[in-house]
């Protein structure tokens, strides 16, 4: 048995205010007592219930319950109701709805955690997991995989919260045939939200956005694009085929591994080579996001290269609060997400902003895209030795972004009398090596860049 008593004597206004209770609680001359019937519950305050005054700071409150209450729990009173939170009486989802009503009768996170011990963040969980498994027992998911989050399945739901109802079912069946934990679930969420944004990029159809399992080796897929190492950009696209569900997706990822260029038919009805540097369009809020970020200075495509030599070669952060140096001063720079090929460029690293999306190989005989872009270069890697590869150049006056291949059909043309000449020769004519483009962040992906824009 457990009395809590307040008492209050020459009361200096007509409420007491205490962090237990979100609103005043009327002082009376008498003793007040609240008794709880189980052992267990250490302390429990339960608010008078008044009516909250406007403008007052009102704490965080997991949404308004959409999941029934089970009937055996329909008729308790509040410290029933208390009691069956505190000692876990039933399933998780069983108990999660008795957490609403509880907040509408006055109690707030902190208080209900220190009745109950159930943290602030797991009641959020166990609300919002129990309206996800509703949906999904509406929906008519099968039993058994209902039966999988029968324990401690709240944390699992709860990370697809954000997904429609007939995603939710494809993906509650995806993790539970393989067994997901939390972190699992976040990564496959992630993946399935971001898919559609991606559209347009290298290989997006050849992957199906109605199995989760696409959406991950998709995931997968563009981490291994984003790598500039060998072994571990191998590593990444041998875990997208691990996953990928859909023949065409295999395909695709299994050409990428043996290194065969995917087939790509043209606008003039030639092959496309396959794109070797990553296309990157930030996402709204992107940054804001990011852990980790990397800092470039910035150069004009539209002074002939001169800013691109002129730029800092070495920068870093310095001091407790990471403050930005330069070995010399520079006046404009840009923050980008510490993607793994601007992360590996730490030394000549530039960044050089185009007003315009042509600059670079895109094939202009179908259509082009007018929007500005960043290209990330290596000013280190100037020298011109990988086909496949793209390189900033000044060509007639002007910045541009061209293929290996071309600048060496270039030198060719040039009748240039050795290898040792042309090699002197491409790293005269190039700036430095792309590493990444990065694309403006936009609301509407449609008419999105595809494989066979690239020249």
């Amino acid at each position: 048995m457990l009395s809590l008593t307040l008492n209050s004597t020459r009361p200096t206004s007509s409420f007491l205010h205490t962090p237990f209770l979100s609103s005043p609680l009327p002082l009376n001359s008498h003793h007040k007592t609240i008794k709880l019937h189980r052992k267990p519950i250490s302390a429990a305050l339960i608010p008078a219930n008044p009516k909250p005054p406007g403008k007052l700071y009102q704490p965080f409150r997991p949404p308004p319950s959409q999941s029934p209450i089970p009937p055996q729990f329909r008729d308790l009173d509040t410290t029933a109701r208390l009691d069956v939170l505190t000692n876990r009486l039933g399933m998780w989802y069983e108990y999660a709805p008795l957490i609403p009503p509880l907040f509408q009768e006055g109690f707030d996170p902190s208080t209900l955690e220190e009745i109950t011990g159930i943290a602030g963040a797991e009641q959020n969980r166990l609300v919002v997991g129990a309206q996800v498994r509703e949906s999904l027992v509406q929906s008519g998911l099968d039993a058994e995989t209902l039966h999988y989050y029968e324990n401690d399945g709240a944390g699992l739901l709860y990370e697809i919260r954000l997904l429609t109802v007939s995603q939710r079912a494809a993906t509650a069946r995806y993790m539970a045939e393989n067994k997901f934990d939390v972190g699992d679930a976040n990564e496959l969420a992630r993946a399935i939200k971001d898919f559609p944004r991606r559209r347009g990029d290298r290989g997006w159809d050849s992957f199906d956005y109605t199995l989760p399992a696409d959406c991950l080796a998709f995931m997968y897929y563009r981490q291994a694009l984003e790598n500039r190492d060998a072994e571990m950009k191998t590593s990444a696209l041998e875990k997208a085929l691990s996953v990928a569900v859909s023949e065409p997706a295999k395909t695709w990822i299994t050409k990428e591994l043996e290194g065969n260029d995917v087939d790509a038919e043209g606008g003039n009805g030639s092959v496309v080579d396959g794109v070797k540097v990553p296309v990157v369009r930030l996402n709204l809020g992107e940054i804001a996001e990011a852990t980790v970020v990397a800092v470039l200075p910035v150069c004009g495509a539209g002074d002939r290269g001169k800013e691109v030599e002129e730029a800092p070669w070495e920068y870093g952060s310095k001091g407790d609060f990471g403050i930005v140096e330069g070995d010399k001063d520079w006046k404009r720079w840009v923050v980008l997400p510490a993607w793994e090929p601007v992360v590996k460029v730490k030394k000549g690293g530039v960044v050089v902003a185009f007003s315009d999306a042509r600059a670079l190989p895109w094939r202009v005989n179908r259509w082009y895209k007018e929007e500005p872009i960043l290209v990330v270069v290596d000013r280190r890697q100037q020298e011109v030795v990988s086909d496949e590869g793209f390189y900033l150049v000044l060509s007639e006056d002007e910045l541009k972004v061209e293929r290996g291949s071309a600048l060496k059909e270039k030198a060719l043309k040039e009748s240039l009398e050795s290898v040792s000449q042309w090699k002197d020769k491409g790293r005269k004519e190039s700036l430095g090596s792309v590493v990444i483009v990065v694309r403006p962040p936009k609301e509407d992906t449609e008419n999105e860049f595809a494989e066979e824009d690239w020249e």
